[in-house]
């Protein structure tokens, strides 16, 4: 089944392009045509990406009676303006989806008790915040003030100068503050975590504590989110995360929809994802 789109507004956060109007997030939603209520698959891009590049994953979830679903996040997708808000306000992305699951609720029959989350990338560490991984205020509010060098970013590479040109230091300490704070959404069940990043701006006691089962898959030669600082630390701090290597010559790009995949690993882990989902959910 092709994805119907609809627009979401949250007159509550801001609109970084158009400060006088509400959020809007571009979102597709994969409904079903099988047994209601039908269980839910929310998915999260990577950074500076869109929905349609977990494609891939959405269709076999859709195929096997999953409503899927996924969003734009505004400032960080190439179907919007890139703008700094997007790619240094991590914490807003799982309100996104928080935001997206209000909106499935309202409109669509979904089993409320049967909620997973997917994310690729910067996608991934949504998921964990939606589960209960916290930012750790002091690392971030010393990247945001450059006493630490923030994580290379392709699509923005000169984040952080761009950010302090724009806010000044006590807002960027008040952004911080703001960004620590838990994201949780106990709607969500469980996550799969596609080579998910930031995971050193993360409080390891929050990731401790997460209580939902989580599947992490990396490959070993990404040099864009390093799995020995990114997926490596989900797994091994999450109590009831299993993961895997997708191989020793395996990038970070190989799970988005549009990259060649000779070796077929996508189809290989669409499977186990809708395996996992239909186990844990």
């Amino acid at each position: 089944m092709n994805p119907e789109t609809t627009l979401l507004r949250d007159r509550s956060r801001p609109n970084w392009a158009k400060p006088t109007e509400p959020r809007e997030l571009q979102a597709r939603i994969w409904p079903v045509n099988g047994a209601k209520p039908a269980p839910v698959v929310v998915l999260s891009h990577g950074t500076g990406g869109a929905g349609e590049d977990l494609d891939w994953l959405a269709s076999p979830l859709n195929d096997k009676g999953f409503l899927v679903a996924s969003v734009d996040h505004p400032g960080n997708s190439y179907n919007d303006e890139y703008l700094v808000e997007g790619f240094s306000f991590a914490w807003e992305r799982a309100l996104d989806i928080s935001l997206l699951l209000d909106y499935l609720v309202a409109e669509h029959d979904i089993d409320v008790h049967r909620i997973g989350a997917a994310g690729f990338s910067f996608g991934g560490y949504t998921v964990a915040a939606l589960l209960g991984g916290r930012i750790d205020v002091n690392i971030l509010d010393a990247m945001f003030r450059g006493f630490i060098p923030a994580p290379e970013v392709p699509e923005f590479p000169d984040l952080i100068k761009t950010l302090r040109s724009k806010y000044s230091d006590a807002e960027l300490t008040s952004l911080a503050e703001s960004g620590a704070r838990s994201m949780t959404d106990p709607r969500v069940r469980a996550g799969l975590l596609l080579a998910p990043a930031i995971g050193r701006l993360l409080a390891p006691e929050s990731l401790q504590q997460i209580s939902a089962p989580v599947m992490v898959r990396w490959g070993d030669d990404d040099s864009n989110t390093p799995p020995e600082d990114n997926a490596h630390l989900y797994q091994e701090l999450i109590p009831h995360a299993h993961g895997m290597s997708l191989g020793s010559d395996v990038g970070h790009y190989v799970f988005l929809g549009d990259r060649e995949d000779p070796t077929g690993l996508r189809p290989q882990v669409a499977t186990e994802t809708v395996k996992f989902f239909a186990s844990q959910l």
